[in-house]
């Protein structure tokens, strides 16, 4: 089974009087431990669809499904218990909590939801991502202490704290220079090895879209092509 399957979606959004077609009718599905990119130029749709697949926006039209579940059949408290076990997020802009450290922000998502571990396995736990991605020597610190190179390395470990099927990454690399970007995505390669974590990436990146094994490229709200890779 598919662990994202998309069926002939649609997003519309209101503007003034008139309507912007932002996806015009996209299907395709991603296996299970999938390396995706899906590209295209600004205003392709791209992160519109990666916000229908992470439940952050629900289709005008069609259906999307995760782990063979059809969203927009679920609830509100449905939707954010699967946001929280089921996806996790990584942002152009990192989006960490400024007044945490490394430690408290990859630990945060920890404390969410109905199901928190106990200090012990959030120690453990946490201190493994940390040592993941690099940053042992960082914990203590706070993300303006950080380069950008560092805070998408918190970035990448937060959205494994809750030890997620799938991992969006909108523009993971956007803000970083080549060689750091080399470096994440490197990184997000291996833990997609040796995790079987599905990534999906909206991405202009083209080292990205070298590394993907699934490219799916967008032009005007439309698939222009679908390419799969021998692994």
């Amino acid at each position: 089974m598919a662990i994202v399957s998309l069926k002939e979606v649609k997003k519309t959004y209101p503007l003034g009087k008139t309507e912007v077609h932002a996806v015009k009718g996209v299907s395709f599905e991603i296996a299970r431990g999938d390396f995706i990119s899906i590209a295209g130029p600004s205003g392709s749709g791209k992160s519109t669809i990666l916000n229908m697949i992470g439940c952050i926006d629900v289709p005008t039209a069609g259906t999307v499904e995760l782990n063979g579940q059809i969203t927009s059949g679920l609830t509100d408290r449905e939707i954010t218990e699967l946001r929280h076990k089921f996806v996790g997020f990584i942002f152009q802009s990192f989006n960490l909590i400024p007044v945490l450290n490394v430690y408290e922000n990859i630990e945060f998502p920890l404390l969410l939801g109905r199901n928190t571990p106990d200090q012990k396995q959030r120690k453990e736990w946490t201190e493994y991502l940390i040592e993941e991605v690099g940053l042992t020597d960082w914990a203590k610190h706070r993300p303006n202490e950080l380069s950008g190179g560092q805070r998408q390395r918190v970035a990448i470990a937060r959205s494994l704290a809750t030890k997620p099927e799938l991992v969006l990454a909108d523009e993971p690399t956007a803000n970083l220079d080549s060689e750091t970007s080399e470096a994440i995505i490197g990184l997000m390669k291996k833990i997609n090895i040796e995790m079987n974590t599905t990534f999906i990436f909206s991405t202009h990146d083209p080292t990205i879209v070298e590394l993907a094994e699934h490219i799916i490229k967008l032009k005007d709200g439309l698939i222009a092509s679908e390419y799969r890779r021998d692994k």
